[in-house]
C-alpha cells in the first residue's frame, strides 16, 4: 500500500533525514527565486510560492494555496552539489631542491536532496553515465554521488518553459529514488503520498507517522500529475523529438545557425543553468614567491572562446559554431557518445537566456527550413 503523510508532519520527514547524518538540501526562496540550499526545518521551504517562467523571464509569486512544492525548477540544478563548480585538485610546495605534490581529496559528505523532480533524476543519471561510467571518471563526483539520498517529488505544477514530455523525462517520477512523494491539496485536505525505493528510504519511513492511503486519495494524486503532463503537452514547448538526432545531423549547414547567432551573446548562461552540462577546465596558480602552486578544476562552457583553443587558435571561433556545437551535442551526438539525449526538458536554458533564445523554437525552425 502507498503510505500517506499529512502536510503537518512534513517537518518530521526533514528531521528524520537529518538525524541520519545527511546534509539536507532542498527548495528555498532566496534572492527572489526558488533555488536549492540547506534545509534545516519545514519553515525553510517555499510554502505558498510558485514561479512564472518564459524566455528570458523568471518571477516568483504567491500561490492561492499552501503547497510546499508548487513550483517548477529554479536557476540552479543539483549538479552544483555533485559536480562542484570549483574544487582544488592538488597543491605543491618546494622543499629544498625537491617539489612535493599532494593530491587533495575531500571526505565526501552524506548529501540528501529534497524535492528532486523527474527531469532532474534523469539529469543526475545522465551525469552518472558521463562522470562515473565514462572513459574519464571524476572521483569527486563519484564519491559524492555514492552517498546521495534523494526524495523525489512528482510534478503537480509546470512552467511555460517545461518540455519534459518531449524528452520522456516527466512529469511523473520514472527513475529510482530513495523516497518518492506526490503532494495533494484538495479543499481542506493537504497530504503527501510517499513510497520508498531503497532500504535507506524504508528506514526513514519507519520513523514517520504514516497511514495507508485510500483509493480516492491515490486517485487525487494520479489526476494531479496527469493534469500537469497534459498541461505541458498542450503548452508551447512540446515538440516531436522522435527523429531529433537525424534531423540535426541532416541540417549541420542549416541557415538557422546564422539566424540564432545574431541573437546569441555567447554568455554561457544556458550551460551554467543546464543540469547535464559537465564541461570543466583546470587552472594552475602559484604564489608570488614561486614556492607554492595549486591546480583547481572549475566549470567551463563550450560557449567560451578559450574552450576549444588549440595551437593556431580556437576551433569554434564564432557564435554560430558554438551554438551549433552546444545544441547538436546536447540533442544528437550525445546519443552516440553516452547512449541518450543530453537534454531532460527542464527549460532552464530558455528561462535563463538573457535574450530568450528557445531551444524548442530552434528545433522547429530547423525543421521548417528543411521543408521544400
Amino acid at each position: 500500500m502507498t503510505n500517506l503523510l499529512t502536510a503537518a508532519d512534513l517537518g518530521r520527514l526533514i528531521q528524520a533525514i537529518r538525524n541520519e547524518g545527511y546534509q539536507l538540501y532542498g527548495p528555498v526562496l532566496e534572492d527572489q527565486a526558488i533555488g536549492y540550499s540547506a534545509v534545516n526545518s519545514v519553515a525553510d521551504l517555499p510554502q505558498g510560492w510558485t514561479d512564472e517562467q518564459e524566455g528570458g523571464r523568471y518571477r516568483v509569486k504567491h500561490r492561492t494555496d499552501k503547497a510546499y512544492f508548487g513550483y517548477a525548477v529554479g536557476p540552479h540544478s543539483w549538479k552544483k552539489y555533485l559536480q562542484l563548480s570549483s574544487r582544488p585538485v592538488w597543491k605543491s610546495s618546494r622543499v629544498g631542491q625537491d617539489v612535493e605534490v599532494i593530491e587533495l581529496k575531500e571526505e565526501a559528505p552524506k548529501l540528501a536532496f529534497l524535492g528532486v523532480r523527474s527531469c532532474e533524476l534523469h539529469a543526475i543519471a545522465i551525469q552518472d553515465r558521463v562522470l562515473i561510467e565514462g572513459d574519464y571518471p571524476n572521483n569527486s563526483y563519484h564519491d559524492r554521488r555514492t552517498k546521495l539520498f534523494t526524495v523525489a517529488v512528482n510534478c503537480t505544477s509546470a512552467a511555460q518553459t517545461c518540455f519534459c514530455t518531449s524528452m520522456n523525462t516527466g512529469p511523473a517520477v520514472t527513475l529510482a529514488s530513495d523516497l518518492t512523494m506526490t503532494e495533494v491539496i484538495d479543499g481542506e485536505q493537504h497530504f503527501f503520498l510517499i513510497e520508498s525505493g531503497s532500504e535507506a528510504g524504508l528506514k526513514i519511513l519507519k520513523q514517520l507517522p504514516l497511514r495507508n492511503s485510500s483509493a480516492a486519495e491515490r486517485r487525487l494524486a494520479t489526476e494531479a500529475v496527469d493534469r500537469t503532463g497534459e498541461q505541458i503537452r498542450q503548452g508551447p514547448r512540446h515538440f516531436d523529438s522522435s527523429d531529433l538526432k537525424e534531423l540535426l545531423y541532416r541540417n549541420y549547414e542549416s541557415p538557422s545557425w546564422e539566424q540564432v547567432a545574431e541573437r546569441c551573446l555567447s554568455c554561457a548562461n544556458c550551460t551554467m543553468a543546464c543540469p547535464t552540462c559537465f564541461c570543466s577546465t583546470v587552472e594552475d596558480t602559484t604564489d608570488l614567491s614561486g614556492e607554492h602552486a595549486e591546480r583547481w578544476e572549475r566549470w567551463d562552457s563550450c560557449f567560451t572562446a578559450d574552450f576549444s583553443h588549440i595551437t593556431g587558435g580556437s576551433v569554434r571561433a564564432d557564435t554560430r559554431s558554438r551554438y551549433r556545437q552546444w545544441m547538436t551535442h546536447k540533442l544528437a551526438t550525445w546519443h552516440d557518445q553516452f547512449g541518450s539525449s543530453g537534454c531532460v526538458g527542464c527549460g532552464r536554458c530558455i528561462t535563463w537566456c538573457p535574450v530568450g533564445i528557445d531551444l524548442t523554437e530552434e528545433v522547429r525552425t530547423i525543421r521548417n527550413l528543411e521543408q521544400p
